[in-house]
């Protein structure tokens, strides 16, 4: 979607949005700000206004939002489902790549890992953005799996490996030009992730371990 669909958005966030769109594709190295307000169809002189600090500020502000729309999106994927399960949610995170990837082709990738691979040992503060963004997305993943009924420990570490599996198959479709990737973690962390749900139902029942006669 350009930015120019997306209602209710002025400069300052087109030229956010697009840096994400780009970076996600290109990389951080590869996204200028010339090509950021082209994407916009912002003024480039707006970029100096809104990010006196340069291009740094920008991939940082595009690595923020897109954490913040990775967490909001398991809200909406938690909306859809009938019956929400833990192995349900991680479908709907895998499908909005299997999707893309059939509409669109393999040419995008997550604009935070995309960040974390070019710039993790040579900026500082995109690093730190970057962490902060996947600590969105996992807080929020770990809140709906412990409102399934997930232990909250677990819960925390389950929404560790579902990104993780899920930023990995990514990469490996888009080396494949094949979703077999991304099939392939949905169908075999699904049940993983459900007896974890039952787990917590065990632990209501029975209590803790050292309370079990």
């Amino acid at each position: 979607m350009a930015a120019t669909e997306v209602p209710g958005r002025g400069p300052r966030e087109r030229m956010v949005y697009s840096a994400a769109q780009l970076i996600r594709r290109d990389g951080v190295a590869s996204t200028g700000m010339r090509e950021v307000a082209v994407h916009a169809q912002a003024p480039r002189g707006s970029l100096q206004h809104y990010f006196p600090g340069g291009k740094e500020q920008l991939v940082n502000e595009a690595v923020g939002w897109a954490g913040r729309y990775a967490g909001n999106r398991v809200t909406r994927f938690l909306a859809a489902l009938p019956e929400p399960t833990p192995s349900g949610l991680f479908a709907e995170m895998v499908r909005q790549w299997t999707d893309e990837y059939a509409a669109v082709g393999f040419a995008g990738g997550c604009p935070v890992a995309a960040a974390t691979v070019d710039c993790a040992e040579s900026v500082v503060a995109t690093r730190e953005a970057a962490s902060a963004a996947f600590a969105t997305w996992s807080g929020s993943i770990a809140h709906a799996l412990g409102e399934m009924g997930v232990p909250e420990q677990r819960a925390e570490a389950m929404a560790t490996l579902m990104i993780s599996a899920l930023e990995g198959a990514i990469l490996i479709a888009r080396a494949e030009q094949d979703v077999r990737a991304l099939a392939t973690v949905a169908r075999e962390l699904g049940p993983l992730l459900d007896a974890a749900v039952r787990e917590g139902d065990r632990r209501g029942s029975w209590g803790s371990p050292a309370e079990r006669p």
